[in-house]
């Protein structure tokens, strides 16, 4: 007895040095913030839809994941600390790309500098259609496999430099192989160079061209020039994507959202306090002990791991709460009938534990397989919620058996049989 009284006192300091670290580390520049969501913390969320239609169904997954890897480089324009860009699967099998930028409000700007990530291609010229126009076959070479571009400028007919700036293309290994290729087999033919689905240049192939180096003169203007390469080191796209949905939430806003979620779950938290207090006495103490240090460890684990928090991660967080007190009452339901029957208090203690445990297994269990169902199938928001409420409720079960009844064993004293009744008991009177 002794030695779980020692452990009880552990863990209340443990808890207590956990609710210290969750309120000192809020402050100013402190190293572990809460990560805050977009609808707590303020800015931009845009979904595009990728237009996989020209990608043989093997290479969709390296596709989209490069498609993700150039926008987050170009997200870095924003200056964004933690920009969230994360690919998803519908279930009719389209290919979506969510941007969340938080902390960037102008929504305009967002969709602009995103948007105009050049989709830069090479086709070849084939034969004319019905109404005389050219078609153009696709090659497979895009900016995808671009490493590198620079602005250089023309020479004119003296040998001097000229006016014209000329965009200069480094291919990587893979582009260099193919480029050198596709020069290789179709000396004479037009390689045109399109961006944006629009022709920019129609070269003739006059020669093979090894070492993955490419130079396109479209009848730029210097500052047209300077924009291409930029976007162009900043990655071009892989694919083409089309805006689906935009928003754009205010930090005022957020901040507004942040206060109603913390203060609904002080509200709660208090409520459901008192009634357990009121109603189950120092049992009820004791599960108000516990699911402060549960509370305290949740937000750790929040803190550390990081997880993104939003509305939808605060409303999780507190249904785990509620299934922490669910799990606590069912073990002081099982108590209090063991007393009844003439248990000894200790031995009530740990019966009542013992017999509760099947039970908070089993409602854990399927909440836990709920929340992997949601996390798998779900878009960002669902999976933001089913994450914080899986780690809730891992933590409440930690909470519950091993929390609550080491400090009820603690508590457990040569109390007389009356007094043990009424003070572990429940409800108004117990007979």
């Amino acid at each position: 007895m002794a030695r779980t009284r020692i452990f009880g006192i552990i863990l209340l300091i443990l808890g207590a040095a956990l609710g210290w670290f969750v309120y000192s580390s809020q402050a100013e520049e402190a190293r572990f913030p809460f990560r805050l969501g977009l609808d707590l913390a303020g800015g931009t969320h845009l979904a595009y839809e990728a237009d996989i239609s020209n990608v043989e169904p093997q290479d969709v997954d390296g596709a989209m994941s490069a498609l993700r890897e150039v926008v987050e480089r170009r997200t870095n324009l924003f200056g964004v600390s933690e920009p969230i860009v994360q690919t998803e699967e519908t279930f009719s099998g389209d290919r979506r790309l969510v941007v969340e930028l938080p902390g960037v409000t102008d929504l305009e700007e967002a969709v602009r500098v995103i948007g105009e990530t050049p989709l830069l291609e090479f086709r070849l010229q084939g034969e004319l259609d019905e109404e005389g126009n050219p078609t153009f076959i696709d090659t497979g070479l895009t900016g995808r496999f671009v490493e590198r571009a620079q602005l250089n400028f023309g020479q004119s007919s003296s040998g001097g430099l000229s006016n014209e700036p000329i965009v200069v293309l480094h291919f990587n290994s893979e582009g260099s192989d193919l480029f050198e290729e596709l020069t290789r087999d179709n000396v004479g033919e037009v390689l045109a160079i399109f961006l944006d689905n629009t022709p920019i240049s129609l070269p003739v192939i006059q020669e093979v061209i090894p070492g993955g180096t490419a130079t396109i003169s479209g009848n730029f203007t210097p500052e047209e020039a300077r924009d291409l390469v930029r976007d162009l080191n900043f990655g071009a796209l892989p694919l083409p994507i089309s805006l689906l949905s935009s928003s754009s939430i205010g930090p005022s806003l957020g901040i507004e959202t942040l206060k109603a979620g913390v203060l609904a779950g002080l509200i709660g938290f208090a409520l459901v306090a008192s009634f357990m207090i009121l109603w189950y006495r120092i049992p009820g103490a004791v599960a108000v002990v516990a699911l402060s240090i549960y509370g305290a460890l949740v937000l750790t684990l929040f803190k550390l791991i990081p997880v993104t928090l939003t509305a939808a991660g605060i409303a999780a967080f507190i249904l785990s709460v509620g299934m922490a007190v669910d799990a606590n009452i069912l073990i002081f339901e099982r108590m209090k009938e063991e007393l009844k029957n003439g248990q000894p208090l200790d031995d009530a203690i740990r019966e009542g534990f013992k017999r509760a445990w099947p039970s908070i297994r089993d409602s854990n269990l399927s909440s836990l397989i709920s929340a992997f169902v949601l996390f798998w199938f779900g878009t960002t928001l669902i999976k933001g919620f089913a994450l914080v409420f899986a780690i809730g409720v891992l933590t409440s079960m930690i909470s519950a058996i091993l929390v609550s009844r080491t400090l009820l064993l603690s508590l457990a004293f040569d109390w007389t049989r009356s007094r043990a009744k009424f003070l572990f008991g429940s409800g108004i009177k117990i007979k």
